[in-house]
């Protein structure tokens, strides 16, 4: 089963500033929602917590929400009780959102099985951080992961993901890329935004933002690509892949 979440952020407060400037911290944040055991488990387990995030914005609306996947259910209650020193709240109130619904709101849990057929098409959005490793080529940087800067690249990169690919098996498809365009690209940098058993590391990344329809060909293997989520730095808010029925023209 999965659930997702969304949470509509107060740009007032000063954490969610602090947390859109650094998106570890963000992750950190939204991992205690869940039980300590399940978000240590790799997300292709049956009892991982499966945790994907993305910040989506809004900037026409001044709305910067959070959307997050996962395979067991979250508690959000924490979040009323986080305020900056002058009191503004995490969460916008849901009277501010003004769309209905509570805030965070959260579907009720769903099976991809059922939301996903062989054949169906999709719109999709994907945040990701396109990157590869570096061969014998690159002497004593071999294996080091780099970033793809060129669209050309990216788009590649994109439909080995979705599509999968036979020598690597790892990959597990199970779409195909019908259209795609690239929405969105930026570069996020932050001098020792990670701190890992006392040492610190710099963080370096190049954002890319995919918009599209793909449809699906394999079942099984497109629901192993949501649930795990595409590519790497899952854990600053990439790798997301949302799907959504076609609106009718």
């Amino acid at each position: 089963m999965m659930y997702l979440s969304r949470l509509t952020l107060n740009l007032r407060n000063a954490q969610v500033r602090r947390e859109l400037a650094c998106p570890y911290e963000m992750h950190r944040t939204l991992l205690r929602a869940f039980p300590e055991g399940a978000v240590k488990v790799s997300r292709d387990k049956d009892n991982s917590a499966g945790v994907l995030f993305r910040v989506d914005e809004k900037p026409h609306e001044n709305i910067i929400a959070v959307l997050v996947q996962s395979k067991t259910t979250p508690d959000w209650s924490f979040l009323n009780g986080l305020r900056d020193r002058p009191g503004h709240s995490y969460l916008l109130p849901a009277s501010v959102v003004g769309d209905g619904r509570p805030n965070p709101a959260m579907t009720d849990e769903f099976d991809l099985s059922k939301k996903l057929a062989v054949g169906q098409t999709f719109a999709f959005r994907l945040r990701a951080n396109p990157t590869k490793r570096l061969g014998k080529a690159a002497g004593d940087d071999k294996g080091k992961r780099v970033g793809m800067y060129k669209e050309e690249q990216q788009l590649k990169w994109l439909r080995e993901k979705l599509e999968g690919n036979e020598n690597r098996r790892q990959l597990a498809g199970g779409f195909r890329l019908e259209r795609v365009q690239i929405s969105r690209q930026e570069k996020i940098e932050n001098s020792k935004a990670i701190n890992r058993a006392d040492h610190s590391h710099d963080l370096k990344i190049f954002a890319v933002q995919f918009d599209g329809v793909l449809q699906v060909v394999d079942l099984g293997k497109a629901i192993r690509t949501v649930e795990c989520g595409i590519g790497s730095s899952k854990g600053m808010g990439f790798g997301l892949l949302s799907v959504a029925p076609l609106k009718e023209a």
